[in-house]
C-alpha cells in the first residue's frame, strides 16, 4: 500500500489531495513562495492527525503542519530542496473550542480560528489573550503560538502558553504524543485524544498549573519600560520559547491552553492626527510610563498607507464590513479554485479574480468616515488609541491638555467609525500584494518588513537615504506604535529587485538596533536567530517537522548544522 493510500484510508479520499493544481493553494504563500508536496491531507479529528502521523513517520515523510496559511514569510508551507518526501497536514477541519472553568481558560484545536475564539469568548464576556491583525484572514489560534504572533493587544503581549498537547518524534526517531495541557485525559495516545475529544473530564473544575502558564505573564512590566534599549518584544526572544510557543510548525500541535480575561464593560476610541512623529513618540512615553491604565491598542497609519489601502483595500473592507471574517477562508478557497480553473486559460492573466473584486471596488462609494478623510488631508500620520474601563477618562483628559500645546489634533470616535477604522488598518496589510497583482505587466517586486525597534527609539519614523529611496516607489508603513513594533512594505519601481534593496535595508536596520522579523517570523525568508534555532533542534531533533525554516538544513537530524 502507498504512502497516499494509507492516508486515504484514514481521512478518507475526499479530504486527501494529490493533483499539483488543487494543492497550489495550500502550496503557496500568502505573499511569497512555493513548494511541491507528494500531497495534502486534512484530518477531520484528532485521531486522525494522530493516524496521519503515524503513517508519516513510518514511511519516513517530511510532515508540513499547517493551519490558515496566513503566514507572510512562507513560513507554513513546503520549500525547495527536501531530501525526503513532503506532505502538508492542514489542520483547519478540526475545529472547536472547549472552554474551562466558567471561560476563564479556553482549549484550542488546529482548526480553531482567532474570530471564533473571540465570538465563543463574548458568550461567557470574556476576551482572548491576543487579538492580531491576521483575524481577519482567518489565522488560527495554534498558528499564533507557533510564531508566537504579536498583535495589537498593549496589555497582553505575544500568544504565549505552556500548556499544551503536541506529537514530537525524539532524537531515536521515536513518535510521541505529550501531554503538557495539566489535565489527566490518559496515558496512552488513544485514551489522551479520546478523553479531550469526548470532554471526558470536568471542564468546570480543572486545576491550575502550578508549573505553567497559560499567557505571557510579565508583559505589562516590558511595555512600560520605555528606556530599554531592547525590543518589547519579537518572535525569537528566548524569553518567549517554550514547546509549541514559538516552534515554528516543528512540533504537530493538537491542542493548547489559554488564559482569558474579563471584558471592558466600555471602550472609546480616540482617532489621532499630526504631521510630526515626534509629537506621536512624547505621547507614547507619556502614556506608557505614566498612565495608571494601559491602552488596549495604539495602531499606527501613515498617510501613504491610508490612502493606498482606501484604493486597494476598499473590496476586502467591504467583504469584511459586511459578512465578517468567519467566511474569508472559504471565499479564499473559492478564489484559489477559479484561479486555477482560469489558469488553463490563455485569455486569462494570472490573479484574475483579485483584479476583477479591485475593479468592483472602486464602483461602490468611498467607505471611510468623513473625519478620517479630513484628518487624511490635514495630517501625515495617525493613531487609533483604544482604551476601556477606567482608561477612557484618563485618556480624554490627557489627551485634551496634550492637544493645546502639540501640533495635531484628535476626535473620539463612534463605534462605527472605530470599527471601519480597525478594519482599514488591518486590510493595509494586502495592500502591496494586490498593487502587485493589478499591475502584474510590470513586473514590480514588493519588500515586506516588520520590525522590533528599542523601547528607547525616539527618532522612531523611518528615514531612507537617497540611493534606497530612489529604488522605491510606495512605502505602505503601519504597525503596532506604543510597543515599536513597525510594518514597512516597499513597493519597488520596475526592474528594481526586491533581495537587493532588503541587504541594503538590514544594513539600515542593524544600525538602528531594530530585530526583524518582529512578528511574521523567520519563514523561510530570514536566518534564525541561535536561540531559535536550538528551540527548533530541541523540538525536533531528528529535523522531520518543516525541515529549512529559518534558513537551517534541511538534512533529517540536521546533518552537520
Amino acid at each position: 500500500m502507498t504512502v497516499v493510500e494509507e492516508l486515504t484510508k484514514v481521512v478518507g479520499e475526499h479530504h486527501i489531495v494529490t493533483d499539483p493544481a488543487k494543492s497550489l493553494r495550500y502550496r503557496k504563500g500568502y505573499r511569497s513562495g512555493r513548494g511541491d508536496a507528494l500531497a495534502v491531507v486534512l484530518p477531520g479529528t484528532l485521531m486522525e492527525l494522530w493516524q496521519v502521523l503515524k503513517v508519516l513517520h513510518d514511511n519516513n515523510i517530511i510532515i508540513i503542519m499547517q493551519a490558515s496559511n496566513t503566514s507572510l514569510t512562507e513560513g507554513s508551507i513546503p520549500a525547495p530542496g527536501y531530501d525526503r518526501d513532503c506532505v502538508v497536514v492542514n489542520g483547519t477541519r478540526i475545529k472547536g473550542v472547549q472552554l474551562l472553568n466558567q471561560g476563564k481558560e479556553v482549549l484550542a484545536f488546529p482548526g480553531t480560528t482567532l474570530y471564533k475564539l473571540e465570538n465563543t469568548l463574548k458568550t461567557v464576556n470574556r476576551e482572548p489573550h491576543s487579538v492580531i491583525g491576521s483575524s481577519n484572514l482567518g489565522a488560527s489560534v495554534i498558528g499564533g503560538i507557533n510564531n508566537n504572533s504579536g498583535g495589537a493587544l498593549i496589555q497582553r503581549g505575544p500568544a504565549y502558553t505552556e500548556l499544551s498537547l503536541y506529537a514530537q518524534i525524539d532524537q531515536n526517531d521515536e513518535l510521541h504524543l505529550v501531554n503538557h495541557l495539566g489535565i489527566d485525559l490518559g496515558s496512552t495516545p488513544e485514551e489522551i485524544i479520546t478523553n479531550l475529544e469526548n470532554r471526558n473530564f470536568d471542564t468546570e473544575h480543572v486545576a491550575d498549573s502550578t508549573e505553567r502558564v497559560g499567557h505571557n505573564r510579565d508583559y505589562e512590566k516590558r511595555v512600560r519600560d520605555i528606556d530599554a534599549d531592547t525590543p518589547t518584544r519579537y518572535n525569537a526572544d528566548p524569553e518567549e520559547l517554550y514547546e509549541v510557543s514559538g516552534s515554528s510548525g516543528k512540533l504537530a500541535a493538537f491542542a493548547v491552553r489559554l488564559d482569558t480575561f474579563p471584558k471592558a464593560k466600555d471602550y472609546q476610541m480616540f482617532y489621532l492626527g499630526t504631521n510630526d512623529p515626534a509629537v506621536f513618540e512624547r505621547l507614547r512615553r507619556h502614556i506608557l510610563s505614566e498612565f495608571k491604565n494601559l491602552p488596549v491598542s495604539g495602531e499606527y497609519m501613515h498617510k501613504v498607507a491610508y490612502d493606498m489601502a482606501k484604493k486597494y483595500g476598499k473590496d476586502s473592507l467591504i467583504v469584511i464590513d459586511t459578512i465578517g471574517t468567519n467566511a474569508l477562508p472559504y471565499l479564499f478557497g473559492m478564489k484559489s479554485t477559479t484561479e486555477r480553473i482560469l489558469d488553463h486559460i490563455p485569455t486569462f492573466k494570472p490573479y484574475f479574480p483579485d483584479r476583477v473584486l479591485q475593479h468592483l471596488g472602486q464602483i461602490f462609494p468611498n467607505q471611510l468616515p468623513k473625519r478620517m478623510d479630513e484628518f487624511a488631508e490635514k495630517y501625515d500620520h495617525y493613531l487609533q488609541l483604544k482604551m476601556a474601563g477606567d482608561g477612557v477618562e484618563e485618556a480624554r483628559e490627557f489627551l485634551k491638555s496634550f492637544f493645546e500645546n502639540e501640533e495635531g489634533d484628535y476626535f473620539e470616535a463612534t463605534p462605527k467609525e472605530a470599527e471601519r477604522v480597525a478594519t482599514h488598518r488591518y486590510v493595509t496589510a494586502g495592500v502591496a500584494i494586490r498593487y502587485s497583482e493589478v499591475f502584474q505587466d510590470d513586473k514590480i517586486e514588493i519588500l515586506p518588513l516588520d520590525i522590533a525597534l528599542p523601547r528607547n527609539e525616539f527618532d522612531w519614523f523611518e528615514h531612507l537615504p537617497k540611493e534606497i529611496e530612489d529604488k522605491i516607489e510606495y512605502k505602505i508603513y503601519y504597525g503596532h506604535f506604543l510597543d515599536h513594533v513597525m510594518h514597512q512594505d516597499y513597493i519597488l519601481k520596475k526592474g528594481v529587485k526586491a533581495h537587493d534593496v532588503k541587504v541594503e535595508m538590514l544594513k539600515l536596520l542593524d544600525e538602528r538596533n531594530a530585530i526583524y522579523p518582529a512578528e511574521h517570523n523567520v519563514g523561510h525568508l530570514y536566518h534564525a536567530a541561535p536561540a531559535l534555532v536550538e528551540h527548533y533542534k530541541r523540538n525536533d531533533p531528528t529535523n522531520s517537522f518543516n525541515p529549512g525554516i529559518g534558513l537551517t538544513t534541511m538534512e533529517k537530524y540536521w546533518g552537520k548544522f
